[in-house]
């Protein structure tokens, strides 16, 4: 583990032989996944200048403005952690404090090393929650363990999911390839874009969606051209004890992808950006497809979340007991390969 600055960013670096790894200190992002055969980082950095978000303040006001997103924009990169929000904060809980998704994408976070993993460590003052994750790098694969801990004397809900984001060079939307374990899935009422390309709200089976126009799509290509935008929520195949989803880049030979334990995170959301936000920091520059996989399927506040309560009979977050702790394990594979693998399998 050794100390860095990655993007003007105070940052660290977990690394071996085939991958380095970069952690944020401040909002604990995972920015890069850095391949060293293939050359690249499949996670997203944005095409503006990041800052602590510590330093967000008035100078900050003219390109990200004054909403609760603007303080996790301007330190957001590859994927963040969103806990115990999966979305906005209410307007009562903006005045407080909580920004887009939580604390916990913005928060400085205790980092360390022990026994060959990298230790990382958060107390979420506002959600009362005390959060820990370990890193460790095991030849081409990753694994990943938390831990979310109930400060308070009240069992609560929890909304809880993995904000991973990729980009190009990696991402291409006319060449890179997804595979995913899923089953049922529906397009969100919502667009969190511009330029809607899927029905709304229409249920369907991954991975052939429903166009907004008639006829339909495979999402396991994003839309080819531009401007596009669109989220759409899957659940996972119910016979598997794990879930997993896959992108594939043929321009660097590399298989990117995540699997995790569908009793931890039934959902799997999929956003899509292709230059659909013209307004500052997006420009109309911005391509990006996420594959947030958590206990929530849509991202929305907290009481929308427990009003929503069910989605496809599934709930739409989970319950943390008083003075409970809920525990969770993901991996991440990063693999050289000639094409996408049809399915990506617990590492033993």
């Amino acid at each position: 583990m050794t100390a860095a600055i990655f993007n003007d960013r105070q940052a660290i670096h977990l690394e071996n032989d085939l991958l380095r790894l970069t952690v944020l200190v401040e909002g604990g992002h995972i920015a890069e996944i850095f391949d060293k055969r293939a050359g690249v980082s499949p996670l997203w950095i944005p095409h503006w200048k990041s800052i602590e978000p510590s330093r967000f303040g008035p100078d900050q006001h003219g390109q990200f403005g004054t909403d609760s997103d603007a303080k996790l924009l301007v330190g957001i990169m590859g994927h963040n952690l969103c806990l115990d929000i999966f979305g906005g904060p209410s307007e009562a809980e903006a005045a407080a404090g909580l920004t887009v998704h939580g604390e916990a994408s913005v928060d400085r976070y205790e980092i360390e090393d022990s026994s060959n993993e990298l230790v990382m460590r958060l107390t979420l003052q506002l959600a009362q929650l005390k959060f820990i994750r370990t890193i460790q790098l095991h030849g081409q694969h990753i694994r990943i363990q938390e831990s979310v801990e109930n400060l308070t004397d009240i069992d609560r809900p929890l909304a809880w999911t993995q904000h991973v984001t990729l980009s190009p060079p990696f991402l291409d939307p006319a060449t890179t390839e997804f595979r995913a374990s899923m089953a049922r899935s529906i397009v969100s009422e919502t667009d969190p874009g511009f330029a809607r390309y899927l029905a709304p709200g229409a249920e369907f089976t991954w991975p052939i969606a429903p166009l907004r126009e008639g006829g339909e799509t495979d999402l396991r290509k994003m839309h080819p051209t531009a401007p596009a935008s669109g989220y759409t929520a899957h659940l996972t195949t119910p016979e598997r004890d794990h879930t997993y989803f896959v992108a594939y880049s043929p321009q660097f030979r590399l298989a990117f992808g995540y699997v995790w334990k569908s009793a931890d995170f039934p959902w799997l959301g999929i956003w899509e950006e292709n230059c659909s936000r013209q307004a500052s920091p997006w420009d109309g520059k911005t391509i990006t497809r996420g594959m947030e996989f958590g206990v929530s399927p849509f991202p929305e506040s907290r009481r929308e979340m427990v009003e929503r309560n069910r989605v496809l009979d599934t709930p739409t977050y989970t319950w943390i007991p008083a003075r409970g702790r809920l525990n969770a394990e993901y991996w991440i594979t990063s693999q050289v390969s000639d094409s996408i693998p049809e399915s990506l399998s617990w590492p033993e």
